[in-house]
């Protein structure tokens, strides 16, 4: 039997990080749901200490998930460590993530504590954690700067105490491959009880190497569990991608032999969800993912494949989720038929008052958009959610916009306030432009607009847009997103669903913390 290799996800902790990427409770709960799917080893649901919104969001995922270990990230010290034990206390199965800095800078510019201080302190918040579970992870932030001789005390140390995951961090994705490898290998050697515990890797992609420390540190180092994201979402350039270890280690089992328990399937579906929550699109030429990554356009490479698929192509498409079925119902098809391709695309709704509403939207959308594909489906349930679990304080009710060639835009928009209808005129550069501008007339949010994101939902003209707006506002960043056929309306609908999250308070700022 081949070793199995651990997939710790901690998109919802550590992709959180980016800014603009903070998720409300509910919009958590379905992306850990969907990775319990994917079938994740460990779900890093928060750092329960930062906030109350982050202390309820990771209780609500370790009261619903049942088929994964559900985390909680703890700094070393008994508040963050009791508070992490308490909002997991829930679970089927937990696991708390107990972390300190170790490099000399960090001690001694951030933490301004001596070596000694640290050993100490790392040993008996190991020690408390143990309280509480037998699942243990303490990580070395910046390990990978950090001197040798001291790293190795302080794992001996925490191994002793009782962590049974040691996790070494790349924090500032500062390693490369080889080095990287060595440094795990020399570690499990040097220190005397190693055997003790499974050995772990985070890293950050600062130097576009992530994924290959990640691997050089299994490969190498022996590693036997990997922390990583959906999409490689993380804050500056990003965290190890999930689904370029997962399927590496797949595809090249007869190089790594060894297994991984996730369900490739699943991976495509986990990263539009990602990415429509926290309105990070997807490079089209992203591995495993992105929209081009089984595309062929050389001639060449399209007679081979024809031909005999292997020849370009060393993954199926339809193993990591990709589908090109092509939603065959219109405006005269029933109920049930919908019900039935929902089922298919593995898209549960939790009542049927849902499933009428978002058969609705279905039938609303066949009489704008002559063909219906999977795609459209997962937008307009993903768009249901978000206004459902916004406070729709405003909401959009109709808009006219006119932009003529050497005349200036114009936008007319009626929204509700409390259900209270207002109707604002602007003018703007822009027929979007406009349209912001007629919106802010009346709300006076004052916020700032940081970020303003179009991307087709399918191809052709017809296809839907789906927005994304990041607006922000005393320290406060939130993701507004939109999807219609008509991006000016869709444009207007993100806009009043990032207004909805900054007048519900339903957001958080980010947590800046982390290994």
């Amino acid at each position: 039997m081949a070793d199995k290799l651990i997939i710790f996800d901690t998109t919802l902790r550590d992709g959180e990080q980016s800014p603009g990427a903070s998720m409300t409770r509910e919009e958590k709960l379905r992306i850990a749901k969907q990775l319990e799917k994917l079938r994740v080893d460990v779900i890093e649901a928060g750092f329960a200490a930062s906030s109350t919104g982050d202390f309820e969001a990771v209780r609500a995922i370790a009261d619903a998930i049942r088929d994964s270990t559900v985390c909680s990230l703890a700094r070393a010290n008994d508040r963050d460590i009791s508070r992490a034990a308490e909002a997991l206390k829930g679970a089927k199965s937990m696991r708390i993530h107990t972390f300190m800095a170790t490099s000399a800078l960090h001690m001694e510019k951030k933490l301004r504590m001596t070596p000694e201080q640290v050993h100490e302190q790392i040993r008996l918040a190991v020690r408390f954690a143990r309280r509480f579970t037998d699942d243990v992870e303490f990580s070395p932030e910046d390990a990978s700067r950090s001197d040798p001789d001291f790293l190795c005390r302080v794992l001996e140390a925490a191994i002793a105490e009782g962590a049974t995951t040691i996790n070494i961090p790349d924090t500032v994705g500062y390693a490369v491959p080889e080095m990287f490898g060595h440094q795990i290998r020399t570690l499990r050697e040097r220190i005397p009880n190693s055997g003790k515990a499974i050995w772990s890797v985070h890293c950050h992609n600062d130097l576009g190497m992530a994924v290959a420390n990640s691997l050089a540190a299994v490969k190498i180092g022996g590693a036997r569990q990997v922390e990583c994201t959906v999409n490689g979402l993380g804050e500056r350039a990003g965290n190890t991608s999930l689904e370029e270890v997962v399927m590496a280690v797949k595809t090249r089992r007869d190089y790594y032999d060894l297994e991984v328990g996730v369900d490739t399937t699943q991976i495509v579906p986990a990263s539009k969800l990602v990415s429509s929550i926290t309105g990070f699109p997807v490079q089209p030429n992203k591995a495993v993912v992105g929209a081009n990554a089984f595309a062929h356009a050389s001639g060449i490479h399209q007679d081979g494949v024809l031909k005999q698929r292997d020849t370009y192509e060393i993954m199926r498409a339809e193993d990591v989720g990709w589908t090109a079925n092509k939603i065959v119902l219109g405006k005269l098809s029933g109920r049930n038929a919908f019900k039935q391709r929902l089922h298919e695309l593995g898209i549960e709704l939790e009542s049927e008052q849902e499933v009428n509403a978002a058969f609705q939207r279905f039938k609303d959308l066949a009489d704008r958009k002559s063909e219906i594909f999977d795609e459209d489906i997962h937008a307009l349930v993903s768009d249901q959610a978000v206004h459902h679990e916004a406070d729709e304080h405003y909401q959009l009710v109709s808009m006219a916009q006119a932009s003529e060639t050497g005349e200036r835009p114009h936008a007319r928009v009626t929204f509700s306030v409390d259900g209270s209808e207002q109707t604002s005129h602007s003018e703007g550069n822009g027929p979007v432009d406009a349209t912001f501008k007629a919106i802010e007339a009346k709300v006076g949010s004052g916020a700032e607009l940081m970020l303003y994101s179009v991307n087709a939902i399918t191809t052709g003209t017809e296809s839907q847009g789906e927005v994304t707006v990041r607006l922000a506002k005393s320290g406060r960043i939130v993701n507004g997103v939109g999807a219609d056929p008509d991006i000016v309306v869709a444009s207007a609908k993100a806009y009043l669903n990032a207004l909805n999250k900054l007048h519900s308070r339903a957001d958080r700022v980010n947590p800046q913390a982390g290994v």
